[in-house]
């Protein structure tokens, strides 16, 4: 690592502490806030830096693995005790309904991309299995978008111009999509204010990673963060079921 990245104020967990709050942002305003209102507008759109740099770590976190196996059992743990809580918070009215899987499984199929773009040999198979998965991503949070951050990511191997690149094509691809999805929902001045802001949440997890994360973990507590990372989803998720509900 050069001198440059050593004297970057970000670590892997600092970046994951940000990456969780604007997601418990996120969270609470899809939730709670009322749809298109200004405060609802920056909760919703801050939100967006959680998922891509999710992706980013995933990529990241699969190089460093020892074991391929133990990692995809965690991410598949935790989806299936996430799945009910995120039910829960995202259903409407007192029943519960199923609003699509979670994020973690989204997460889980995006690990499988990986390892598909890593250990299949044959170009034919590697596109379509990765279709594969991502034709089964839409039925998740972040489908198609989360396994198109991934692709991305582990065509940049590492370089920084592609990373930039990556986090460029994301925040275009982003944006286009929202400006379109909300076309019919939001004024045109709104709805360019929104796009805007929604790409700006990707800009910033770019700026973060390419800028300002120096390629290490915390120096201490790297158990608890580990674990604090994965518990958190499911916890606030049942959290926020619970209010809504009462």
């Amino acid at each position: 690592m050069g001198s440059t990245e050593r004297t970057r104020p970000l670590s892997r967990d600092a970046i994951k502490y940000i990456a969780m709050f604007t997601m418990l942002l996120n969270h609470i305003g899809n939730i709670f806030l009322s749809f298109g209102s200004p405060l609802w507008m920056l909760f919703i759109n801050i939100g967006y830096f959680t998922a891509i740099t999710m992706c980013y770590f995933l990529v990241e976190g699969y190089g460093y693995t020892r074991s391929k196996r133990r990692y995809a059992l965690r991410l598949g743990l935790f989806a299936l005790l996430s799945e009910l809580p995120y039910c829960l918070a995202f259903s409407t009215g007192s029943a519960l309904r199923f609003t699509g899987m979670n994020m973690m499984f989204t997460l889980l199929l995006c690990f499988f991309i990986i390892l598909v773009l890593d250990k299949l040999q044959s170009p034919a198979l590697k596109l379509a299995a990765v279709a594969g998965l991502t034709l089964i991503s839409l039925f998740s949070d972040w489908g198609v978008f989360a396994p198109m951050f991934t692709v991305l990511f582990v065509w940049a191997k590492g370089d920084k111009q592609r990373i930039e690149l990556s986090f460029i094509l994301s925040m275009l691809f982003f944006g286009f999509y929202q400006y379109v999805g909300f076309s019919g929902a939001l004024s045109t001045g709104k709805n360019i204010a929104n796009t805007l802001a929604g790409m700006a949440g990707i800009a910033l997890s770019g700026i973060c990673i390419v800028y300002l994360y120096n390629g290490q973990r915390a120096r201490r507590g790297r158990g608890f963060f580990k674990w604090f990372f994965y518990i958190f989803y499911p916890a606030h998720l049942l959290i926020l079921g619970l209010m809504r509900v009462l």
